[in-house]
């Protein structure tokens, strides 16, 4: 009687089966959906058909190789949500190109900017979303534990994808010209790759700062679920 107590004391303590996966694959689909849309929309006559294309070739990259290795390397909810955000920031970019968004054009007119700052925002995003997805992968594929070293090859990744989107710039405009410039998007400013990269490396630094511990509840959590 004794054995059966204890047995069914355990029953009760054991989990539900896990729903996480569903959850999160539903979520996935939905963001999938929402790129997508935006992807169709950016290419119904964009500002210029090559800026178009330089803009959305990362999200034309990603989303197929996300794609491929959901089932050997699953992000975190988290991290698909900012990767969807990111994409959408590029293809609105391509689409308009990044020195004539209308809304930031509001915003320039209506708080007397110098600049046309969508352009600072997609490089903010190049810094914060590869820094999730760094985080993520070094952790999960790497000897790296939590920790400052961590937090500095972070950082030195998204410093490296920044430096190497500078050059892709560099070479485009060698290579292109003055038709290079709505990819450049400098709006006449001499500083504008220093921007580049220090938007890029704040990115970095507030993505760690302000969801490193949300991204580590979820890798968990996964963990969690691969063990049940």
């Amino acid at each position: 009687m004794a054995a059966q107590r204890d047995l069914g004391s355990r029953e009760q303590k054991e989990p539900l089966p896990p729903q996480g996966r569903s959850l999160q694959l539903r979520l996935v689909w939905v963001l999938t959906l929402a790129v997508a849309a935006v992807l169709v929309w950016s290419a119904i006559h964009p500002k210029d058909r090559a800026t178009w294309l330089l803009e959305v070739l990362p999200v034309l990259i990603a989303w197929p190789l996300l794609a491929f290795t959901y089932g050997r390397l699953r992000f975190t909810s988290l991290t698909y949500t900012f990767i969807a955000l990111h994409m959408i920031v590029l293809m609105v970019g391509g689409h308009y190109t990044y020195a004539e968004v209308p809304l930031f054009d509001w915003l320039r007119d209506t708080f007397h900017m110098a600049r046309n700052n969508y352009d600072r925002l997609g490089h903010f995003m190049q810094g914060f979303v590869p820094a999730l997805v760094a985080r993520e992968v070094l952790l999960r594929a790497s000897p790296l534990k939590r920790g400052k070293w961590l937090f500095a090859l972070v950082i030195c990744v998204c410093m490296t994808v920044s430096a190497l989107y500078e050059l892709l710039e560099w070479g485009t405009a060698v290579v292109a010209g003055s038709a290079a410039d709505s990819f450049l998007g400098t709006q006449g400013d001499p500083w504008d790759t220093q921007w580049d990269m220090a938007m890029a490396l704040t990115g970095s630094l507030l993505a760690q700062v302000c969801l490193a511990p949300w991204q580590d509840r979820q890798m968990r959590r996964q963990e969690e679920e691969c063990r049940m």
